[in-house]
């Protein structure tokens, strides 16, 4: 089960993709969908409507203005190997609990072009995460309770412009403008309920744990691989610290953060490539299994 969200004859629509063929549902946007609270996946999918063929649609952000977003810091191989490319220990802060930052969520595309400005094309990067969807209203989340709060899963790309973002943070108030142009989400959300049915979501004593090749292609190349089993927090143990005296909301989107070799940072510090960043034109691939593939390219605008 895969829900998306696509545009057909100018208008919008919240959908389910299947085989090939995107049937609209009864609900006017995923937002509506994930605040209801009454919600029957089962019966969404038997009620959707009459199928059209995906390639007479166009694929858009599954949530296209997300309520709030915010990106983790959860792959121990990501943070070791690009703070050793800056010249920098690793930090003993990264095992004490897991951090994240607020992104832009006005700033969000899906699947097809990626408008960035020259500014953004000074080193500019990709970045291969898996991202949660909240689908339930929650404060002060205990970690045992908190995978209940995820609707789906989804890819994302947290497109980084690194020569503004490694100026910004030496000023040690995080990403900023080398972060808030663009975000890449999609093309579609799987439900908690099917990944646990598939059995790439497995309990353990931390949360549950979603066990999914990832991998990343520059214009064909593969570049990346790893796996997002490998987070050194869950995602329950994420969303018990983000709900610490905080409110989530429905609609509300996570980032894992960068996987281990999730990006062009981390790999111009190994043997893999030297120097190497997106250009115009550029296609970026994210692939994540259980969920799908997410393509965009750049243009410059």
């Amino acid at each position: 089960m895969q829900f998306v969200t696509y545009t057909f004859l100018g208008a919008e629509y919240c959908g389910l993709l299947e085989d090939g063929e995107v049937r609209p549902i009864s609900y006017p946007s995923m937002i509506a969908l994930l605040n209801d609270s009454k919600r029957d996946l089962e019966q969404v999918q038997k009620s959707a409507g009459k199928p059209t063929p995906l390639s007479k649609v166009i694929l858009k952000s599954p949530i296209p203005i997300p309520t709030t977003m915010r990106d983790a810091y959860t792959f121990r191989q990501h943070v070791e190997a690009s703070r050793k490319n800056r010249g920098l220990p690793m930090i003993p802060e990264f095992d004490m609990f897991p951090i994240y930052y607020y992104t832009n969520h006005m700033a969000v595309t899906g699947p097809g072009d990626v408008e960035v400005q020259p500014l953004h094309l000074e080193k500019l990067d990709f970045e291969l995460e898996a991202a949660i969807v909240i689908g339930k209203k929650g404060k002060n989340i205990k970690a045992s309770e908190a995978d209940d709060y995820i609707f789906g899963f989804t890819i994302m790309n947290d497109w980084s412009a690194r020569e503004v973002q490694m100026l910004e943070m030496k000023m040690n108030l995080g990403p900023a403008k080398g972060k808030d142009f663009a975000t890449s989400l999609g093309p579609v959300i799987v439900p908690r309920e099917h990944l646990l049915k598939t059995g790439q979501l497995k309990k353990s004593p931390r949360g549950e744990v979603f066990n999914a090749e990832m991998k990343a292609f520059i214009n064909g190349k593969q570049y990346s691989q790893a796996n997002c089993n490998q987070m050194r927090w869950t995602f329950a143990e994420i969303l018990e610290r983000i709900s610490y005296g905080t409110t989530l909301y429905p609609g509300d989107v996570i980032g894992s953060g960068s996987t281990g070799t999730g990006c062009l940072l981390e790999l111009n510090g190994s043997k893999v490539v030297h120097n190497l960043w997106l250009k115009a034109g550029d296609l970026v691939v994210l692939e994540v299994e259980g969920i799908g593939r997410l393509e965009n390219r750049v243009k410059q605008v």
